[in-house]
């Protein structure tokens, strides 16, 4: 009974709002959908789907529960590390770069990457993307306000990185939050784009999607796959979370490993 009201909730959302939740991963969902009940003191699943069908602000509130939204600025360190060794040699040959952050959140990683390029003298000619299906969560991260208690660890996480500089240089303190140099967001787009019902919007020279796709299930994997290959360049890279990989994929045989452990491919012409 449960997961025939699970699966007819996210049939009406789908209906109702667009949004695809239908192949998510049916565990993560579900403790999602019964953390919102407890919140919200309603008896039933099906009693969750007569609100949010009739009232958008419901829709909206469980659309941030389905969003994870955990990140940090140079999250997995060794990743960036690789990056900066592996990658960006092969795109100082480019006379311009277009890298995509799918499911960037709150944007920590977009930031990583373009101090990281600021500091490979690559930044100028990138133009990076961030996008996220959580409005709510894309206008932080185009302000570029952290909390000021999380920089210690991500100066540990940047310096882990092969950063060059004082972490501090890239940031000002302002009423107790930090805010990045606008310089790091002059060639910044932060846009909703839906992984799951929305096309490729340009041809990407790299394209990172890390820790996203570990809630989906395996159809919806495939699916995202074909996505970033059509959305990727000949010989452009994919990067991926400590999780994921493509070898189980239907994109398994496109792409070669550049650096394995890190989970950063390149995609074969």
């Amino acid at each position: 009974m449960e997961k025939i009201e699970i699966n007819l909730l996210l049939e009406g959302i789908y209906r109702q709002y667009g949004y695809d939740f239908r192949n998510y991963n049916y565990s993560s969902i579900r403790r999602r959908i019964w953390h919102r009940i407890r919140i919200e003191q309603v008896p039933t699943i099906s009693a969750l789907q007569e609100k949010v069908l009739h009232d958008p602000k419901m829709m909206y509130k469980l659309l941030s529960d389905f969003s994870i939204n955990v990140t940090e600025m140079f999250r997995d360190p060794l990743f960036f590390l690789a990056f900066r060794q592996k990658i960006v040699p092969e795109l100082r040959r480019l006379p311009f770069i277009r890298i995509w952050h799918a499911g960037c959140s709150t944007g920590q990683e977009v930031f990583s990457m373009a101090i990281l390029l600021h500091e490979e003298g690559l930044l100028p000619k990138t133009r990076l993307y961030g996008t996220d299906i959580n409005e709510k969560v894309l206008q932080k991260a185009k302000k570029g306000i952290f909390p000021i208690q999380k920089m210690q660890q991500y100066t540990k996480n940047y310096m882990r990185a092969g950063g060059k500089r004082a972490f501090s240089e890239y940031y000002n303190v302002i009423n107790g939050s930090v805010q990045f140099k606008p310089f790091l967001m002059d060639n910044m787009v932060f846009a909703q784009h839906n992984l799951v019902t929305d096309r490729s919007f340009n041809e990407f020279h790299v394209i990172i999607c890390r820790n996203v796709m570990i809630y989906f299930n395996e159809t919806l994997q495939n699916h995202v796959h074909k996505l970033f290959y059509e959305s990727l360049c000949a010989n452009g890279f994919l990067g991926l979370g400590d999780k994921e990989g493509v070898v189980f994929t239907t994109h398994a045989n496109c792409y070669e490993e550049v650096f394995g452990t890190e989970k950063l491919y390149r995609k074969l012409p």
